[in-house]
């Protein structure tokens, strides 16, 4: 019988194969040279999309530093064989054969390093872009630490790129039955597990209790941590967890949070599915990995991406 509660094995964004040398980031001689070596390769990235091709398999286009826009470099890491890499804010260079992509389309299908390099440079490219100026004193900030800090100019203080926590939960009955929900912004067909964010003060057990209870008025036990992976659209980490609603007491959507809920067995979800009652989440996101975990394969006509 397939499991809910084993871990999860494969995220499509958590695959990054970098050294990330944080410890290089504050060196700017070795940052010089790294910059100036002929095996170093540069991520261009604009408004969250990056070249890529497809052929004969989806790739991205990394350029030489020569080649890259000017303006700030951002560290993303080193590999096993000693080249660095870098992302650097667009515009997008023209590459015959190549197409701007964003994360959300080929993060699933990308090799494991490609996936890394986009995810670390597309989360740093968005708080970037919306972190300008210090929050104490309204200055503009500066670069600092390769990108990967902020530091205000007038009262020194520095700033680290922002991470909103969220965790979102397979919930499953004494039935072992799998509860799906829609949110009302979400197309009639579209189902997926309840989801939320971390309040302050409060516990990542905590977080998926509330959100259960509040979403549709279930109290939940046996809360378990499978596995994360980050969301950079723009700046989630999505803990993923199961929990078992605890009794038999009826679902109550909440209407500003949920349109509707239901219980599924296995053999329903994938009837509803068949019949183009509900479209499965897409591999790059970790729902669909907690619900084909619970599954045991992977779902009847899954999206690409």
């Amino acid at each position: 019988m397939p499991s809910a509660d084993r871990p999860l094995e494969w995220l499509a964004l958590a695959r990054g194969t970098l050294d990330r040398v944080a410890l290089r980031r504050r060196d700017d001689a070795w940052l010089d040279a790294a910059w100036a070596d002929p095996r170093t390769r540069v991520v261009v990235v604009e408004q969250g999309r990056a070249l890529v091709a497809f052929d004969p398999a989806p790739a991205l286009v990394l350029v030489p530093p020569d080649r890259a826009p000017d303006g700030d470099r951002w560290l993303l890491g080193v590999d096993a064989a000693g080249a660095a890499y870098f992302g650097v804010p667009g515009p997008l260079p023209a590459v015959e054969g190549a197409e701007p992509a964003e994360l959300r389309r080929v993060g699933a299908v990308l090799s494991d390093r490609d996936s890394g390099l986009l995810t670390h440079v597309v989360a740093l490219e968005a708080w970037h872009a919306t972190h300008r100026f210090c929050p104490r004193c309204g200055m503009r900030t500066r670069v600092a630490s390769a990108g990967h800090v902020r530091v205000c100019p007038e009262d020194r203080s520095e700033h680290f790129p922002r991470l909103d926590p969220a965790v979102i939960m397979l919930v499953t009955d004494a039935a072992d039955r799998i509860l799906l929900a829609r949110g009302p912004q979400w197309p009639a067909d579209r189902r997926s597990i309840l989801a939320g964010f971390v309040e302050p003060g409060e516990s990542l057990e905590q977080a998926v209790a509330r959100e259960v209870l509040e979403e549709v008025g279930l109290s939940v036990r046996d809360v378990r941590y499978l596995g994360s992976q980050p969301w950079p659209m723009p700046r989630s980490l999505m803990l993923g967890f199961s929990a078992r609603a605890d009794g038999d007491a009826p679902l109550r959507p909440d209407p500003e949070e949920i349109l509707d809920a239901a219980w599924y067995t296995r053999d329903e979800l994938r009837a509803a599915i068949e019949a183009g009652e509900i479209i499965a989440p897409g591999p790059l996101s970790i729902a669909a990995q907690l619900i084909m975990r619970w599954y045991g394969a992977e779902l009847p006509r899954m999206p690409p991406f």
